[in-house]
């Protein structure tokens, strides 16, 4: 169906009503999505100032992030199931507020743990630190898992398929823009909060400690001093983005609607399932549905496999990058911080393009563009890796367009699991990949922390690189794919009815 008639024969206040509530559907889920961001992408930000303040080593660093990603990943699964049957909108408004709650919980971390251990220093304080931040980063994403489904089952709704690649993309930049925000942000909070505490030789020495630093040499010393003139500065990463985060749940509630029909609007032609809608009129369970639409669905499966990839690429440059900028390449943590945000802002231009050429090049074909991106990312990732001694801006410049690459196919594999599942099934589908993106996620976080801890920074790259290879096979094994679902949905509804009849 083409962009000249996928409105049908609807009147033309109909389709500026319409449009009008698809850009404000958009527009509200972005912004409400990429404030999720703030209250999840501190931490990586807020990681330095901690094992600066506590020694607190990579290693776990990475279980906390590594089992936090897989709680994210199967509440994102089991909130498909939840918002195919309730209201998008609430359920989403919901979980962020309760991001926020556990944001702030972090954030008096410090004094949750002195008073349980009844010290605020030493051995067991520190293993009680890391319990209480365990617990309170498990307990945020778990309920991060509930902003994405909601998204995944509202665009479906108000985007034909012919426009999703499109249109979402550009929504997907949210991910981004949210990151991107929350890094510079807490960056900038790292460098001029907290307590100026460099005059204390107790401090200095503890953080030298703690970073295994040379206090006598003058690049170390100034490292060290920056953590010492913010102490405690990584507080406010949590407090200040949780406050934001409550306004974030009310803009949600209050801007949002679930479908076009919540606001006396018809359905977009060319998206109906083929489910019947006439009163009194038996279908075929929402359980068979999904049985053919997702659980036998093979692209659906070889999607979430791929997922698996993206995100160990995604999220190892996401969640690490401001500690490998800062003890490998000897960047200052705003320095850091600016360069992730640079890899972030390339991704919001690296995926309206990929959506863009998907609905234009590939004709919503995704998996296609996936397969390109993919390679791009791996091009990119290899130049950074194996040429450290370039100038610092052009290294960032190569990151950055990584980013650009790498974030097509995270938003894509979105994009084609919601139009093989048909709209719907689109949140259980895009639950059941975001379980396995999440299991990558983990893989990232475990592998990173430990191999960054025995072998080296450089290592992890090597490592990286090689999971984006195996990321492009798979796409390229689906170049057959259909574009969407609606076709195979149709039939099922189909079939069902004669065996009725019969």
């Amino acid at each position: 169906m083409t962009k000249e008639n996928i409105y049908g024969d609807w009147a033309p206040d109909v389709v500026k009503k319409f449009k009008s509530w698809q850009m404000r559907t958009i527009l509200v889920s972005m912004i409400g999505y990429a404030i999720y961001y703030f209250v999840r992408k501190n931490f990586s930000v807020a990681m330095p100032g901690l094992t600066a303040q506590y020694g607190i080593s990579n290693t776990s660093f990475g279980i906390v992030i590594g089992i936090g990603s897989l709680i994210y990943g199967f509440s994102r699964f089991i909130n498909g199931f939840v918002v195919d049957r309730f209201s998008a909108r609430l359920i989403m408004a919901i979980g962020l507020l309760l991001c926020a709650a556990s944001n702030f919980a972090f954030g008096f971390g410090v004094n949750i743990s002195s008073w349980i251990t009844g010290v605020d220093a030493g051995p067991d304080f520190i293993n009680m630190l890391i319990l209480v931040m365990a617990v309170t980063i498990v307990l945020n994403q778990l309920f991060q898992g509930v902003g994405y489904p909601p998204c995944a089952r509202l665009l479906p709704s108000w985007i034909h398929p012919s426009e999703l690649a499109t249109k979402m993309s550009i929504w997907n930049t949210s991910h981004s823009i949210g990151a991107g925000c929350a890094v510079i942000v807490c960056g900038y909070i790292m460098g001029t909060m907290g307590q100026d505490l460099s005059a204390d030789p107790d401090i200095i020495n503890r953080i030298a400690a703690n970073l295994n630093l040379d206090p006598q040499n003058s690049e170390h010393l100034k490292t060290i001093m920056g953590y010492a003139q913010h102490w405690d500065a990584w507080r406010w990463c949590f407090w200040l983005p949780a406050c934001l985060a409550v306004l974030g749940a009310a803009w949600l509630y209050f801007g949002l609607r679930d479908d076009p029909r919540s606001v006396g609007l018809p359905e977009l032609p060319g998206t109906k399932t083929g489910k019947n809608t006439a009163e009194g009129k038996k279908n075929p369970s929402q359980s068979q549905f999904l049985k053919v639409m997702v659980w036998t669905n093979r692209w659906i499966w070889t999607l979430c496999i791929a997922n698996v990839f993206v995100y160990v690429m995604r999220m190892g440059i996401l969640d690490w990058g401001p500690k490998f900028l800062t003890e490998a390449r000897g960047m200052s943590i705003e320095d850091a911080a600016w360069s992730v945000a640079a890899f972030e802002i390339f991704a919001i231009v690296g995926t309206i393009c990929a959506g863009w050429a998907t609905d234009h090049i590939f004709k919503g074909k995704a998996h296609r563009m996936c397969f390109v991106c993919m390679a791009g990312a791996v091009t990119f990732m290899t130049i950074f890796i194996l040429f450290p001694q370039l100038p610092m801006l052009v290294s960032i410049a190569v990151l950055a367009m990584a980013g650009f690459f790498i974030y097509g196919p995270q938003a894509l594999i979105g994009i084609a699991s919601a139009n093989h599942a048909t709209k719907e099934a689109s949140a259980t589908a895009n639950g059941l990949a975001g379980i396995f993106g999440y299991v990558g996620s983990f893989l990232s976080a475990i592998g990173i922390g430990i191999v960054a801890d025995h072998w080296g920074w450089n290592m992890v790259f090597y490592l990286i690189i090689g999971v984006g290879i195996l990321g492009a096979i798979t796409f390229i094994s689906m170049w057959a794919a259909p574009r969407d679902g609606y076709e195979r949905s149709n039939r099922f509804y189909a079939s069902q009815e004669q065996n009725e009849i019969k």
